[in-house]
């Protein structure tokens, strides 16, 4: 994915901007980004390196590997994280600098056992991957050229040490791949507290690296620096929000100073404070009268206040430090009721259902991951009607920009504690690593309004108990290993994460582990959280997504493969079969080919070859998704929150994301974005009637017409029917239903449907929905005859009207250009005009695109 380092100028560019708001005058800051070099520590010769970047990315660049994703060339490069790898680079200090009182290097990430030296001497020691580091260095520095230079030790080397050294074995799952390649040896993942996904997982590969990953900073300043700002909301009503700003502020000398509150560029407190020398802890309350809410999206606006934090001296500003605030209220709501206890979230007093999903890094090389990157997946979570993403916890604390745009766009983050599928060492060292991991990161993202719960792990706890661990390590290694263990777990995520939360973001929810029902109590599908994985995992069929409901939803899932343009990008021809080495490689889940063919053959005819075999298997995926989503917005409020696994890849894989690592929405995400919108009619099939449930996420009621047709696929009306409705708020109900025999009894039931038709007052078609009374296998499908017209718009949005003679199942445009269709893989019915935009990144004409247009429907790939 070469073509995102395209966008690296314009990151360093924007994190230019956003550092800008943060300082003063006073303040001199520069990056440290440019001028690297790097080489193995066993090498003599200097190669030219890119900060932020990563040992693998660099050795791409200066031509010595190929590009890691291409083919299997995954497998020839393991032997770069056995190795111990060193940068340098000078930079340029003059004399003003250095009369600075403090002078400060910043590493925002350093992956992961750092030594860094300047100018020959050792200032620091990393072993942390998610921490980032400042560090006094006044002392080190001279006038002209200093230099500096990292040295990264193996986390290979360094993880096997922590391995034999803690003298017991520790349970985990397979997800992290031995340095042969192979599964269940020598893992070592756990013992470093680096991403747990670059050791590989079941949908990634196997790549550690090391590196610089994010921006390295020089920072001088006199007097006194504004280092943390919490802004807590004491009280929120109608009229007024009660903040106190707790201000966290370093003095170079004792002195008295005004200290300033500006909200929205707005003095509304001024007085001056008396700075001790060292560090001063200040709390100042304030109030916001007449607060606009914070709502997520699809609920109304996410207003944000900037309030910001300023010191004075005379009319000089000495510091200055800016938030962005959103002023809500949210509970997470457990209340005992006659099936068990709730799980759901209440913002600003409504219950609210969570609709949305998992989230993995968006590369294995993080420094690819451009502002654009990230700009993108989030508007492609409200382009989806999402307002929840889980950061999954084998991955990153993300960048600030990712909660930034959050923030902006109204998508509440499910926050999990870097802890996957794995019990952890209980060391000393170790829990202590993890205790200052945990502070600097609630302390780094508490002032985000999206943040919304701050969650231990991810599956530690149901893995411990339902995956064999007990057993397997009392039989192995006997009662007191056992007992050690289950320490080491209570001691992160009963009290140190549980503490570190309640001591930095009080105000924001602790879960010690998902999918969990309590504290130390493995899930149910009563009460907590639930992860659903018997579709796929124990091949369940997809009728079990109905009977499977939960309190709150947060994992689920099925596999398809990318796009054929995609597959192309990392294949030759010879690769094109699922069978592959190479597109086995490109698969990591252990039986991932064997469960697709498994759910495909009883709903599909064979596809006659590659290209529509992945097709096929996208469409199978949102079928899956389909019943599962169906499932739980239908069952609310008893269920109040569904997170598929996962929303993106971080690189090219067959896996269960519902966009391709390349950008591309799969047939899932087409259809999650319509059973994610805020009113959505769905039909369920019940032993003897077909319901015609309405849902809706809206806060007030809404009129509308509610039209049902039984058509056959040439487009004749067999059976109508139709009323006014009152559609009720945040609630779901039956509004149809009808006896299933009536229906069919005098009709071919393999080439009939049923059409929903939600009206609007303006006679505005809102929603649709279809049921088909037989599998995609068994339906009497006819070539269609497709009339395209294509119209322009705008410079780089052109309009496809599209319109057939007879039923087209799942109908799928492409189009050799950078861009997206606004709706794809959907059924059309005869004789509807449809019409699709296709949104370009560039100027693209009609004609042009009608050229270039390519159509696939159900009844191609057989």
């Amino acid at each position: 994915m070469f073509y995102k380092s395209i966008y690296n100028l314009k990151f360093v560019v924007l994190f230019l901007i956003i550092s800008s708001c943060n300082q003063s005058p006073n303040v001199i800051s520069k990056k440290l980004n440019v001028g690297w070099e790097f080489k193995s520590v066993q090498d003599s010769i200097w190669m030219k390196a890119s900060v932020p970047g990563t040992v693998h990315t660099d050795l791409m660049a200066n031509g010595i590997i190929e590009d890691s994703f291409y083919r299997l060339n995954e497998k020839n490069q393991q032997w770069i994280d056995k190795q111990d790898w060193e940068y340098k680079t000078t930079f340029l200090v003059d004399e003003h600098l250095l009369k600075k009182d403090k002078i400060e290097l910043n590493f925002e990430g350093l992956d992961t056992y750092a030594n860094v030296y300047v100018n020959d001497s050792l200032i620091l020691k990393t072993e942390n991957m998610f921490i980032g580091y400042t560090t006094d260095c006044k002392q080190y520095l001279k006038e002209g050229n200093n230099e500096l230079k990292i040295l990264f030790d193996s986390p290979i080397k360094i993880g096997l040490k922590k391995r034999a050294k803690l003298g017991y074995q520790l349970p985990n799952a397979v997800n992290d791949q031995s340095e042969n390649g192979g599964l269940g040896k020598k893992q070592v993942s756990i013992f470093n507290r680096k991403a747990g996904y670059h050791f590989g997982w079941d949908w990634g590969p196997r790549l550690v690296s090391s590196g610089v990953w994010q921006d390295v900073n020089l920072n001088a300043w006199d007097k006194a620096s504004i280092s943390n700002v919490h802004i807590q909301q004491k009280k929120l009503s109608s009229e007024t929000a009660n903040l106190l700003a707790d201000i966290k502020i370093e003095a170079t000398e004792s002195f008295e100073t005004p200290l300033l509150i500006k909200v929205d560029s707005e003095l509304i407190y001024e007085k001056k404070i008396e700075l001790k020398k060292g560090i001063n802890n200040i709390k100042i309350p304030f109030n916001i009268d007449s607060p606009e809410l914070w709502w997520t999206n699809g609920l109304g606006n996410q207003k944000l206040y900037t309030i910001s934090v300023e010191l004075k001296k005379w009319k000089q500003t000495l510091a200055v430090n800016s938030n962005k605030i959103g002023l809500k209220t949210l509970k997470v709501v457990q209340e005992k009721d006659t099936v068990g206890e709730s799980f759901y979230f209440e913002l600003n007093g409504v219950p609210v259902f969570m609709k949305g999903a998992n989230y993995i890094p968006q590369d294995v090389f993080l420094s690819r991951v451009s502002v654009k990157d990230y700009e993108e997946t989030i508007q492609n979570m409200v382009d989806a009607n999402f307002n929840m993403i889980r950061v999954w916890g084998g991955g990153i604390y993300e960048k600030e920009i990712f909660y930034d745009l959050c923030d902006k766009n109204g998508i509440l983050v499910w926050q999990d504690f870097m802890f996957a599928c794995a019990m952890f060492p209980g060391d000393e060292a170790f829990l202590e690593n993890v205790k200052k991991e945990a502070e600097y990161n609630v302390k780094r993202l508490r002032n985000h309004t999206s943040i919304a719960l701050w969650c231990g792990n991810n599956e530690n706890l149901t893995a411990w108990k339902n995956w064999g661990w007990i057993p397997q390590t009392l039989n192995s290694q006997g009662q007191e290993v056992v007992d050690k263990v289950w320490k080491g777990y209570t001691d992160v995520f009963h009290e140190i994460l549980p503490e570190v939360v309640e001591e930095f973001d009080n105000d924001t929810f602790y879960w010690a582990s998902s999918p969990t029902s309590a504290r130390g109590v493995d899930a149910t599908l009563t009460s907590g959280d639930y992860h659903y994985w018997g579709v796929w995992g124990q091949k369940s069929p997809f009728s079990t997504l109905n009977e499977f409901i939960p309190r709150f939803m947060s994992e689920y899932g099925f596999q398809s493969f990318p796009e054929f343009e995609s597959v192309k990008k990392f294949t030759v021809e010879e690769d094109w079969d699922i069978y592959s080495e190479v597109m086995k490689s490109h698969q990591r889940h252990f039986s991932g080919n064997q469960n697709i063919e498994h759910y495909m053959k009883p709903l599909y005819k064979d596809p006659k070859n590659f290209e529509s075999y992945l097709y096929v298997s996208q469409l199978l995926q949102a079928r899956g998704m389909q019943i599962a989503i169906e499932a739980h917005r239908r069952n609310m409020p008893y269920c109040m929150g569904t997170l598929y696994w996962q929303i993106n890849d971080c690189w090219p894989v067959a896996s269960w994301s519902s966009i391709d690592y390349y950008g591309n929405w799969k047939a899932s995400h087409y259809k999650v974005k319509d059973l994610y919108k805020p009113i959505k009619s769905m039909f369920f099939k019940t032993e003897n009637e077909i319901e015609l449930h309405i849902i809706s996420d809206e806060l007030e009621e809404k009129t509308a017409k509610l039209k049902v047709s039984v058509m056959d696929f040439k487009g004749v009306i067999l059976n109508t029917f139709e009323k006014e409705i009152e559609i009720k708020p945040n609630s779901s109900k039956i509004y149809f239903n009808n006896d299933l025999v009536k229906l069919v009894s005098k009709y071919n039931k393999f080439n009939i449907f049923i059409f929903a038709e939600l009206v609007g007052l303006e006679n505005n078609v809102f929603d649709e929905s279809i049921y088909f009374f037989e599998m995609p296998n068994k339906l009497e499908l006819t070539k269609p005859t497709i009339d395209i017209t294509v119209l322009k718009t705008s410079s780089k949005k052109v309009v496809v009207e599209v319109k057939a003679d007879v039923l087209v199942k799942d109908i799928c445009f492409t189009a050799p250009f950078s861009g997206r269709f606004s709706n794809n893989y959907f059924d059309m019915i005869p004789n509807k005009k449809y019409k699709i935009e296709f949104i370009s990144e560039e100027e693209l004409s009609p004609k042009k695109l009608k050229e270039n247009l390519e159509i696939l429907s159900l009844i191609d790939t057989y």
